[in-house]
């Protein structure tokens, strides 16, 4: 089996797992635009030592293309950790933004690692004008 074979996607509405990518449909070429990932939009997702989200992964396909370039990845590296688990000082929240700009369009794909649950994919079209 390959990698993709364990890549599982749906419904972020219906699925806590499901990274959520939020960006505007058509971008203006060479311009900055900020893409903003996060998983839990709809239904929260656990973030404790046992069970937590520890990354998010951003990656872009050009139209007519088959090449993915990586774009960034947003880690959470403390999950309540501390003398006793999960009651540490501090938390790191499922969300992150990158900043981006394309000069073709393409296909956005998110990829996130939750420590239980494996991967899990979205992808969304981007119009560059």
């Amino acid at each position: 089996m390959a990698v993709h074979d364990y890549i599982k996607s749906g419904d972020f509405a219906t699925e806590k797992h499901v990274p959520v990518i939020e960006v505007a449909d058509k971008v203006k070429a060479g311009e900055t635009f900020h893409v903003n990932l996060s998983v839990g939009k709809d239904i929260a997702h656990p973030n404790t030592v046992e069970h937590h989200i520890n990354w998010i992964k951003l990656y872009f396909v050009a139209e007519g293309t088959q090449l993915p370039f990586e774009v960034g990845e947003v880690s959470f590296n403390v999950h309540g950790d501390g003398a006793t688990a999960n009651e540490g000082p501090v938390v790191a929240v499922s969300e992150g933004t990158l900043a981006v700009s394309l000069k073709k369009s393409g296909k956005l794909i998110a990829v996130s690692y939750c420590n239980i649950h494996g991967l899990w994919e979205s992808e969304k079209d981007i119009v560059v004008e």
